[in-house]
């Protein structure tokens, strides 16, 4: 039986950290046959911590397990707020497999918590140069490499997309950007038979997760990290957070030749945690 995405090439952002969402996708994508580009920043970078980028040796770690899954694999170390390290991405990508057919922007930070009273003008650029500029400059490039056989670009938004969280302001205003970037860009690439559509995942238990649990236990007034994950678990009503596989899986589903005539979608994959 073929797999999904036997033979497509794909870009995942921020893809470079151990046990993060972006490995996660990866992993998802190499079990369904695709070709892989594993890429991020490579070294930390003001308002980004050593533990929160991936680095070059991650990267090439991350590559290794995905060769032994069978997948063809390129690394490529860039900085997605740089318009030519972006050029850089996709045209080393489109050298080295002769085309590109899916771009996930799952390149994010979200760790700069603080009250709005507290926040500075340059931690509202870290965040936003990353989360939003960084998804505009990809879709972009990878765009003009898709419009002559069409592809898929999948954005990582987040149920921050959706609605407000306190002390979240950069992260939650660059979230309902990306979804609106995503609606924009349907509607403009559907022409070239590129389909964009966004993925909100609720609280996923990756690097960044772990930070806010961190932050909002003490905020919100629990006694323990482990007593307001369980306050969350109750909350939701298939009872648990979010998985990266249950992110992965979505991005598989959105890749596909089943979600071909899907477009401008922000996919919530939350467990029921935001209903109409």
């Amino acid at each position: 039986m073929a797999k999904t995405l036997e033979s497509k090439v794909a870009i995942v952002t921020g893809s470079g950290r151990r046990k993060g969402l972006g490995e996660g996708i990866l992993k998802a994508f190499a079990a369904e046959g695709a070709k892989l580009v594993v890429t991020d920043l490579g070294a930390p970078a003001e308002h980004m911590a050593a533990g929160d980028i991936g680095t070059t040796s991650e990267m090439e770690e991350i590559a290794a397990d995905l060769r032994g899954m069978g997948a063809e694999v390129l690394t490529v170390a860039a900085d997605i707020r740089d318009d030519a390290q972006v050029q850089t991405l996709i045209n080393k990508t489109v050298e080295h497999f002769g085309k590109l057919d899916i771009l996930v922007n799952n390149a994010g930070i979200g760790y700069i918590m603080k009250p709005m009273f507290e926040l500075a003008a340059d931690e509202w650029d870290a965040v936003l140069d990353v989360n939003l500029k960084g998804a505009f400059l990809c879709s972009k490039y990878a765009a003009m490499a898709m419009r002559d056989h069409g592809g898929r670009i999948i954005n990582i938004a987040s149920q921050a997309a959706k609605t407000g969280f306190p002390h979240m302001a950069p992260y939650t205003a660059s979230k309902h950007g990306m979804v609106g970037l995503t609606r924009s860009n349907a509607v403009e690439l559907g022409g070239f038979g590129i389909t964009v559509n966004a993925v909100c995942p609720n609280h996923v238990t990756t690097g960044l997760g772990a930070k806010q649990n961190d932050y909002f236990s003490k905020l919100l007034g629990f006694d323990s990290v482990d007593d307001y994950l369980a306050n969350m678990k109750r909350s939701n009503p298939m009872g648990r957070p979010g998985l990266a596989s249950d992110t992965a899986a979505a991005c598989v589903f959105l890749a596909s030749e089943a979600a071909n005539y899907i477009t401008g979608e922000a996919l919530n994959v939350s467990g029921g945690e935001e209903v109409h």
